[in-house]
């Protein structure tokens, strides 16, 4: 230092001052730009994008789900589901609150896998795990249909009423396979041995003339000799079943069959529009979900004690019942058909094995409302029995919310079950019929 001149110190003096002068003027201008952005950016902006999605996000269609006292209303129309409407001219049907005791079944959505869950937690009723859906889909406080909206027939449809128990393109996609000569033993078999590749039940019919009566074509005749004289074949794709609708797929897979073994025995196929059918099968799949009900009555134990096992299997016995392998007793009529069935308030199953250490503080009978006929009177069977085993093992009734169940709360669950039966009678789909055992199976 000692030998710099005073022009040198000053001259380093003055480049410090001008770079801390820089450091200085850029930091400003750092801090005013940073500020200005921030200004710019702190407001929301609509995005253009997302705005549309972001604005209907409030009306999002849901599982219909009405808390108690909520007044009827009209959901919003789902894609078509059967009626003896077409599509463009389907109406929602409308629902309403009912007694808790009353139980909407899920049903899943096309295309989706479930397995059937009978019993789930305390008097929970889901028959299968769908339609639905794709969650457990029990309906707090009961929500169950109280009326229903019905469309009439469009002209464009040519749907052909359910007649008593018949199979009927109301119910099932029917392709039909006609030919002068009867059709050959080894020929039939190409069809019938594919009857489980459709995801929903398939039947096959034949006629031995023209003026002949169908008759079912069924496995155990496949030896038979006069089965190769059928000279009209008709074969039934189920469209909906307690598992959902039948996928647009399975229906272009059964018709793709059945014109490409018309094609390969020199005969002539008719088979339905594949989209038009697939719409009836949204709608009768949503009438269904509409219908599929049960109706149960839970006894529970007071004081905080316990039913065992074994009276419970005793009293039962003595009533009728029949323990299931599935764990649940089945009380059934000379027909060896189910009416109702008593079952675990808790998730534990009564099993052959444990049933006489089990306890718990409750049991359910139920009853599966589409499955039975006389609904009504089935219903105050099960009400009767009900209250001998309440009387028997010192428990009192009550419905899913644990309300003491009330005469008037009993008379309401008639009311409801009496109107459902109705609205399938008015439809041809008899309670407990063969039409309402195969599309609530």
């Amino acid at each position: 230092m000692g030998n710099l001149s005073e022009l040198q110190i000053s001259l380093i003096g003055i480049g410090i001052v001008v770079v801390l002068g820089v450091i200085v003027f850029n930091w400003t201008q750092q801090r005013r730009y940073r500020r200005k952005a921030e200004q710019a950016f702190s407001r929301e902006h609509e995005d253009i994008l997302l705005g549309a999605s972001a604005s209907v996000k409030g009306e999002e269609r849901i599982e219909p789900r009405l808390s108690p006292g909520a007044e009827p209303h009209e959901p919003e129309a789902a894609p078509g589901r059967h009626s003896n409407a077409s599509p463009e001219v389907a109406e929602p049907a409308q629902k309403a609150n009912v007694n808790p005791a009353l139980h909407p079944p899920s049903r899943p959505k096309a295309g989706k896998a479930v397995e059937r869950t009978w019993f789930k937690g305390p008097a929970s009723f889901t028959v299968p795990a769908r339609r639905s859906g794709d969650e457990d889909s029990r309906h707090e406080g009961g929500v169950v249909p109280e009326r229903f909206s019905v469309p009439a027939a469009a002209s464009g449809d040519e749907e052909r009423p359910v007649e008593g128990d018949n199979v009927s393109d109301a119910v099932d996609y029917v392709v039909e396979i006609a030919r002068e000569t009867p059709f050959a033993d080894l020929t039939l078999a190409e069809v019938l041995d594919r009857k489980f590749d459709f995801s929903k039940p398939v039947r096959w019919m034949g006629k031995q003339s023209a003026d002949a009566s169908w008759e079912e074509i069924v496995t155990d005749t496949r030896g038979r000799e006069g089965r190769a004289s059928y000279v009209s074949l008709k074969g039934f794709l189920q469209l909906a079943d307690r598992a959902g609708p039948v996928s647009e797929v399975s229906l272009g897979e059964f018709r793709d069959m059945a014109e490409n073994f018309a094609a390969r025995v020199n005969a002539t196929a008719r088979c339905p529009d594949i989209y038009k059918s697939y719409r009836r099968a949204l709608m009768l799949d949503e009438f269904c979900t509409q219908v599929d009900v049960m109706a149960g009555i839970n006894i529970i134990s007071r004081d905080n004690s316990v039913f065992t096992g074994a009276k419970i299997r005793v009293m039962a016995e003595a009533c009728g019942f029949k323990l299931g392998n599935e764990g649940m007793f089945h009380y059934r009529d000379e027909n060896n058909v189910v009416l109702f069935s008593l079952g675990n308030y808790e998730p534990s199953p009564f099993l052959p094995d444990n049933i006489r250490t089990l306890t718990t503080r409750g049991i359910t009978l139920f009853l599966d409302v589409p499955r039975v006929a006389n609904g009504e009177r089935i219903f105050n069977q099960m009400v009767h029995l009900a209250e001998t085993f309440s009387e028997a093992l010192g428990g009192f009734m009550v419905d899913d919310n644990r309300v003491p169940l009330s005469d008037t709360g009993i008379r309401k669950i008639k009311q409801q079950l009496s109107s459902i039966q109705s609205v399938m009678i008015s439809r041809n789909i008899p309670p407990g019929g063969q039409i309402a055992l195969r599309l609530f199976a």
